[in-house]
């Protein structure tokens, strides 16, 4: 027998429960701070940005923040710059809340949730689609006589 791998997770896997809980810490405290405009940059607190989700690497030391402004308020560049203008204390607040041994760096990106669900509500209005979602499922041809139902 092979001797057992002392990793827990392979990197097929997805973000393990420490990752997730952390990320949601991060993206709880990202919105708070905004929220109340406790950052020192008017142009910043002007803004109504969204924290989506927050993603963390697998050593917790990176975390990728994916922002939206609400409405279209700004556009979303000008959102990201004006977040990583203000990385350094919006890390610090970050790290106030976390009991790790390193704040993670934060990296800002654009959330496209909504745009792939856009995306996905055009799809399944598609005249096709709706026509194959509509029609009954059939067997592939051969499966119904391979004698593992027990009907040979």
């Amino acid at each position: 027998m092979p001797p057992m791998s002392n990793k827990r997770n392979s990197q097929g896997d997805g973000p393990n429960q420490r990752q997730l809980r952390v990320g949601e810490l991060i993206r709880r405290t990202l919105a708070d701070v905004l929220n109340r405009a406790e950052i020192h940059d008017p142009e910043l607190n002007r803004m109504s940005i969204t924290v989506g989700e927050v993603s963390c690497s697998t050593d917790l030391k990176v975390a990728t923040v994916y922002v939206m402004p609400l409405m279209g308020s700004v556009p979303v560049e000008d959102a990201i710059a004006a977040l990583a203008r203000n990385k350094a204390e919006l890390r610090h607040r970050v790290a106030s809340q976390l009991t790790l041994k390193y704040a993670p760096d934060l990296r800002f990106r654009p959330d496209e949730t909504f745009d792939r669900l856009d995306e996905t509500r055009r799809l399944f209005a598609d005249p096709k689609v709706i026509k194959d979602l509509a029609a009954p499922d059939e067997e592939p041809e051969g499966d119904a006589s391979d004698g593992r139902d027990g009907t040979a």
